[in-house]
């Protein structure tokens, strides 16, 4: 299944935020969409799969497996989230429960979309848990978010994506505040289970050494426009436009810092 976005346009508040973006997310690939704070990056996430803040308008067409699904019922988009194209939140601290078990978290997607009850339910929370490096998934999905470290919400939030089979994982900058060892684990999974699992990704992230790692093509985006699109390899290697050079002297001196 393939993602399309052509001429998309996002307003909030009479303001222009995304202006004209166009890329495809093709079947089986690893596409990242790349800017600096404020570029529209989530937004434009947000917008594929109808999780726009209140308030905001967004135009143009995105289709998924040929089908609009810009501006249908939230019903009918509800049936695609989750089921067919999973989302990876920046943050899981928020983007979880807290008053819920995990387990039950990460199982809910199939709950919803397979109609998974019960035992089966909890089998499968714990069976994701481990294919996500989850130590001792039957004690971690008893647990509630708190009781987990930065770096297990992240990998939480990955299984609960997985959790439906979808065909497309849209992940917005899942590893902004973990450490750097968390960080590398989080994006090593993230590469392995595309690979094994031959789901397409849709990676969000400000950082370009980041996305080296994850994708192999991408869109660079300033002030809601894409400036520059190609291989990730040419990006790093002969970046064109001036935001894209600003972005790999930001990753190279991240990575200096790090590795000092």
């Amino acid at each position: 299944m393939s993602l399309s976005v052509r001429d998309l346009r996002i307003d909030i508040g009479g303001s222009r935020v995304v202006d004209g973006v166009s890329f495809d997310v093709p079947s089986g690939s690893r596409v990242g969409i790349i800017g600096e704070s404020g570029s529209g990056k989530s937004l434009t996430a947000l917008a594929v799969v109808g999780l726009l803040p209140r308030g905001a308008r967004a135009t143009g067409s995105v289709t998924w497996d040929g089908r609009e699904i810009l501006g249908i019922p939230d019903r009918e988009l509800a049936e695609i989230r989750g089921s067919e194209i999973g989302m990876v939140f920046q943050e899981p601290l928020t983007a979880l429960n807290p008053i819920r078990r995990v387990g039950g978290q990460i199982s809910e997607a199939a709950r919803i979309h397979r109609g998974v009850r019960g035992a089966d339910a909890h089998t499968l929370a714990a069976r994701l848990a481990a294919s996500v490096g989850l130590p001792d998934p039957e004690e971690i999905v008893r647990r509630y978010p708190h009781q987990l470290s930065g770096g297990q919400r992240q990998r939480v939030g990955i299984a609960a994506a997985l959790a439906a089979e979808p065909s497309l994982i849209i992940a917005d900058e899942p590893t902004t505040a973990l450490d750097v060892t968390v960080q590398k684990g989080i994006l090593e999974l993230l590469g392995s289970l595309v690979a094994e699992k031959g789901v397409s990704l849709m990676f969000i992230t400000h950082d370009l050494a980041v996305l080296a790692q994850v994708a192999t093509d991408a869109v660079v985006m300033e002030r809601g426009r894409i400036v520059e699109a190609g291989p990730v390899a040419g990006l790093l290697t002969a970046p064109a436009h001036r935001v894209t050079q600003g972005l790999l002297r930001d990753s190279k001196a991240t990575l200096w810092r790090k590795n000092d």
